[in-house]
């Protein structure tokens, strides 16, 4: 299993990147200022990116990572990709973005140039979703494996697998 996290971990990765690089070039495009969303798309990157200072190396070498803590990045960044998957796909609306009646209007476009800023803001939603899809797997991955001593009041139990030791026979 931290085969798969891992190249989990390298997906979330690169949907974070893109998603900072995205999001930083319309705020830095931004003529009418920046709505709300945007600036939480950011956050959500930013978010994510730190998040991921922790749970790529604990991918790597499972002895490093505390259960509850992984849990935790996990489930909070994939509700975080959510809401900001689900926001800013609601703000843009279904339109095309070489409806420059749309693009010249839209609170988040805020007319850029040759449509540009509403390609981005399009991609970034693209982004948001493929991020929350991969912070989803790995949150039922850390639950299941790292931290799947999980008892129901919330803490971790010491559920022993495998035979009794000869001590216990």
């Amino acid at each position: 299993m931290s085969v798969v996290q891992t190249g989990l971990r390298a997906l979330q990765f690169l949907w974070t990147l893109l998603l900072i690089s995205l999001i930083g070039n319309i705020i830095h495009d931004a003529y009418a200022g920046n709505p709300s969303i945007i600036n939480y798309d950011m956050f959500v990157a930013v978010f994510g990116m730190l998040s991921l200072i922790y749970l790529i190396p604990t991918s790597i070498k499972d002895g490093m990572a505390i259960p509850i803590v992984t849990m935790a990045l996990d489930g909070l960044n994939t509700l975080f990709w959510l809401i900001g998957g689900i926001a800013t796909a609601a703000y843009l609306g279904a339109h095309s973005c070489s409806n420059e009646g749309y693009a010249s209007t839209n609170v988040v476009t805020n007319g850029g140039p040759h449509m540009k800023r509403c390609r981005e803001a399009q991609a970034s939603t693209a982004f948001l979703w493929f991020g929350f899809a991969t912070f989803a797997a790995t949150t039922v991955l850390s639950i299941m494996g790292g931290g799947g001593n999980v008892n129901m009041r919330g803490g971790i139990g010491g559920i022993r697998r495998g035979a009794p030791s000869m001590s216990q026979v």
